[in-house]
């Protein structure tokens, strides 16, 4: 019976953890932002239309959602989803900043990841250093994450200085 209620605990207890690990998929890309540079990790942005298209269902189910990716995105990037949802409904201020990010990214269907280390902002707007871009590939995420860890080889770290002035211009935000 004890041994029963151990086991019962311990089972418990690792599904919590397991739980608790799941990926942060960011929506705002200005706390995106600021936690790539806190982090010093590149920006993961996912276009996708996620109650239509079959594409972006099927990138998610065999690779996004893998102990395989789970594991490298913690690791390697800070997750942005920018969704373009048929059925699903979004606030005016989110529909106004994907579109503004489709553009500026030049997207032309779905689904798309782009791979961009966030700069300085020039005229009040965020720059971004493309580092690479993919979609849907064969093949599980092994194949995916080939791809994209060629990709974000192009990701040069931010300096001190930068870091120092990302943490003012949060500091400045939260004010």
């Amino acid at each position: 019976m004890k041994r029963l209620f151990l086991t019962l605990v311990f089972a418990i207890s690792s599904l919590t953890i397991q739980a608790q690990e799941k990926l942060t998929w960011h929506t705002n890309i200005d706390e995106a932002i600021a936690i790539s540079k806190k982090e010093n990790k590149p920006l993961f942005l996912f276009f996708t239309g996620s109650d239509w298209c079959g594409w972006c269902i099927r990138l998610q189910k065999e690779v996004f959602k893998t102990p395989e990716f789970e594991t490298w995105a913690k690791e390697k990037v800070v997750l942005v989803e920018l969704d373009f949802p048929r059925r699903t409904p979004q606030s005016d201020a989110l529909k106004i900043q994907n579109n503004q990010l489709q553009q500026f990214f030049q997207v032309r269907g779905y689904p798309t990841v782009w791979f961009a280390k966030p700069g300085a902002p020039i005229d009040g707007k965020t720059s971004f250093e493309q580092l690479g871009t993919t979609g849907y590939l064969a093949g599980g995420p092994k194949a995916w994450l080939d791809v994209a860890n060629k990709m974000i080889a192009n990701f040069v770290p931010y300096t001190a200085d930068e870091q120092k002035a990302a943490k003012k211009e949060a500091k400045k935000k939260k004010a």
